[in-house]
Order: C-alpha cells, then structure tokens, then sequence
C-alpha cells in the first residue's frame, strides 16, 4: 500500500459573470410579462400570479451575491431564460472537455507534472454532456494520457467520491498518479423561471491531481489520511431528466426534467448528517475537531455551511476555518468543495489539518482529511 497525496489542483472559471441584481432585473421582467399575459386567468383563480424576486431574498436565503457562467445572455434574455450554447459536432472537442483540460493543465502544473506522469482520469460532476462514450476517455484523449478513463456521478458529491477512487487506485498500485476533474455547467439543468431556485447555480470546473506520496514533487503535497463516504436515499434533490424521456412524449420539458429541491427538508436533513460523519471520521483518524485547521465545505448555501460548522465546532466558524466562495461562485456543485480547497491551502502551516467534505443529492456526503506536508 501507498501513502497517498493530493498535489495539485486547478480550477476553470467561464469569463462572463451575472450578478444578484442581473438576475433580478430579468427574473422580475419576465415575472411582469407573465402576470400581464395571464391577466384574465389570475383575476379568474385559475391561474396563480408569480412573486417577483429581491437581491435582500437571494443574500438571506443562500449568501449568494453572484455566479460565473458560461453564457450569460441567453440566461438574461426573458424570451429564452436558457444558456445558449450552440452544439458541436462530434468532430469537435465537447465543452466539458475543453473545461475539463483547461482545469487540468493548471493542476498538472501545479504538482510538477506532465501527461506522461498520468495513468488514469476521472470525470466526476453532476451533468455529463452523453450517454457515451465517456467523457472520461474524451478528456484522457485530448490531453493525451495513456492508461484508462471512466465517469462518475453522485450529484454534488462527485468530486470528494472520486478522489476516494483515485486515492484507493494509487494506493493500490494500479495508478502512479490520477487526475480527477469536475466540469460543471450547472446553469444547463436549472429553471431559471423558477423563484427559489433560479439564483442557485454557476459554472465552473476544477481538477485534482493524486499520487503516490514517495513521487510527489511539489513542494506541499497534501497527504490524504482518509475518506469516508456515505449515501441516503432522497427525493428532495432529484431531476429526472434522462434517456428515457422520449419513450413518454407527455413528459418531455415538464419541470421535472431541471433541478428540483425541497430546500427546508434537505437543509433539516442534510447539516446534521454531514457534522455527524465528519466527526466520526476525524475519530477514526484519531484527530480532534479543534486540531482542523481548515473545513473546506461544499458551497451551496452559506447557512448550512455555518450550522454544520458550528455543530462540529460548538461556536460559529471564523472565515479562515471554513472559506467562503460561493458568494461569488454561487453552487458549482462537484466542484464547489475543490474550488474553496483550491483557493485557500497556501496559507497553511505544515502540518495543519483539514477536511474537504461535499454534499449533495443522493443524498450523499464525502469526507476527505488530509495533512500539509
């Protein structure tokens, strides 16, 4: 068996951003046009008049001040309310992909590493763009790495449940090191004519690269000491969209085919299940919960991430304990988790201790501790 480090990460981010106050301004028009053009049916009763929506409402309920996305005029244009994102041929490299290389690039170079230092790749995100063949093996392909691909999916979770692949691989001996990526254009699946979801999503991609702690060669390595998984059977984060659809033509673009959440039920659910396994994880490792330095928490909503802090820690969090990024990110789902990781690991002592720990739909809930070396 050997040890096992994460050494690099990377992170893509789309060039156009949309602001609270953007996606207000083109939720509430489309709110108007909508009550203007149902008049007659909402006087009647028969049809319900929508609320319009508030930067003070999207601040409080998710502490999301604003979201990167791929495309940003097709999201704010109130006839379309969809990303637009042409499609490309099969002779084209797909978006993910081209997300997937850009995240990975920086994380290879991050650890010191080149494509032929690489034996597998993981793909792990939420949304994959086909059935097959994988996008795995597109991104090992583009990237030209020898070895093996394969995808993964487990919602929100994805990234934290293939760094245990990747890690159990390495230690295994059947990979010298693996690189692990999470393209998410979350903005693709979500309704963004839908009040309590529609300020929820961004887009982005992160990459992680693990291997053996005896080959690392860059100059902090994070030792990975453990991993613990956990999934939970539930509808409260579903969307069922999928390759079935057309078989039932009555189905086909109805609201259920984008993310749907019972937020209040997975919020009850969710924050005491994860300060739960994070606890017994870090027990199992024989660490303290006072000896985490750092929790870098799955971004999807700022008052989860303050309760399972303060139910693990008995006080809310400082900023430096658990690092915020979904103010400016929104949810990026997998890659959530990777992204506040990736943005504040330089500061650490050697030494220090830490938890990656992702949560999503599933339900399912990652824990990943590591240690700076």
């Amino acid at each position: 068996m050997h040890k096992v480090v994460i050494s690099g990460t990377g992170l893509f981010t789309p060039s156009q951003s949309i602001s609270n106050e953007e996606l207000v301004a083109s939720y509430n028009a489309y709110v108007e046009q909508f009550n203007a053009e149902n008049a007659a049916a909402i006087e009647a009763g028969t049809v319900e008049a929508l609320a319009g929506s508030s930067t003070e409402f999207i601040e409080k309920a998710s502490g999301i001040k604003s979201r990167f996305v791929i495309n940003k005029s097709g999201i704010l244009d109130v006839n379309r309310m969809v990303p637009d994102i042409p499609e490309r041929s099969d002779d084209e490299q797909s978006l993910l992909c081209e997300m997937a290389v850009k995240a990975a690039h920086q994380a290879l170079e991050a650890a010191g590493r080149t494509v032929a230092d690489i034996d597998g790749v993981i793909v792990a995100c939420s949304n994959l763009p086909r059935g097959y063949p994988a996008l795995a093996v597109e991104v090992q392909e583009a990237l030209g790495i020898d070895g093996f691909g394969f995808d993964m999916n487990v919602a929100c979770s994805s990234a934290t449940f293939g760094i245990q692949n990747a890690a159990n691989t390495v230690a295994l001996g059947q990979a010298r090191a693996v690189l692990m990526v999470n393209p998410e254009v979350c903005t693709g699946h979500m309704s963004f004519r839908d009040r309590d979801s529609h300020f929820i999503f961004g887009d982005a991609c992160t990459a992680v690269v693990v291997e053996r702690a005896e080959d690392a060669v860059c100059e902090h390595p994070y030792e990975i000491l453990g991993t613990k998984l956990l999934t939970k059977f539930s509808n409260n984060i579903r969307n069922n969209f999928g390759f079935l659809n057309r078989c039932d033509e009555s189905g086909v673009g109805a609201r259920d085919k984008l993310f749907m959440q019972n937020g209040r039920k997975v919020f009850r659910d969710v924050c005491p299940m994860v300060a739960e396994l994070i606890g017994e994880h870090l027990g199992e490792v024989g660490l303290q919960v006072d000896s985490v330095k750092r929790f870098w928490l799955h971004q999807a909503n700022l008052n989860m991430n303050m309760l399972i802090a303060r139910k693990l820690l008995g006080r809310d969090p400082s900023a430096e304990e658990a690092p915020v990024v979904l103010d400016e990110y929104a949810n990026t789902s997998s890659a959530g988790s990777i992204i506040a990781f990736h943005k504040y690991q330089n500061d650490l002592p050697v030494g220090s201790h830490g938890v990656i720990c992702s949560f999503g739909a599933g339900y399912s809930i990652g824990s990943v501790i590591v240690r700076k070396g």
